[in-house]
């Protein structure tokens, strides 16, 4: 009688293991689709899905482009010229600094 009752609730403890693991898989999964987009991962990605499936709306769009600190000046700011255009790469640091002020001041004002 005693191995009966040890086989039935081992019997009930693995289907209540199973049942629990079952439910939390569903949950990650729910979760997960809800989190990165709904969808089957792509095969031919090797089982990864795409980047535009997997990167949230916020972090794909690209950052406004910096323009050049100097007043009148249209051009693309670029790291390779210190955050300035070309055409005024060879303005001091100091004056670069200046321009940078007043802007701020007068975007605050």
């Amino acid at each position: 009688m005693a191995t009966d009752i040890r086989a039935m609730v081992e019997e009930f403890v693995g289907r209540l293991v199973a049942a629990v693991e079952a439910d939390s898989v569903r949950r990650v999964q729910e979760a997960f689709a809800a989190t990165f987009g709904a969808g089957a991962p792509n095969a031919r990605a090797g089982g990864r899905a795409s980047r535009a499936a997997a990167a949230p709306a916020s972090l794909a769009r690209r950052r406004p482009k910096q323009l050049c600190p100097v007043p009148g000046c249209a051009g693309v700011a670029a790291p390779v010229f210190g955050m300035v255009c070309a055409k005024h790469k060879d303005v001091p640091k100091a004056k670069i600094k200046e321009y940078r002020a007043a802007r701020r001041a007068a975007k605050a004002a």
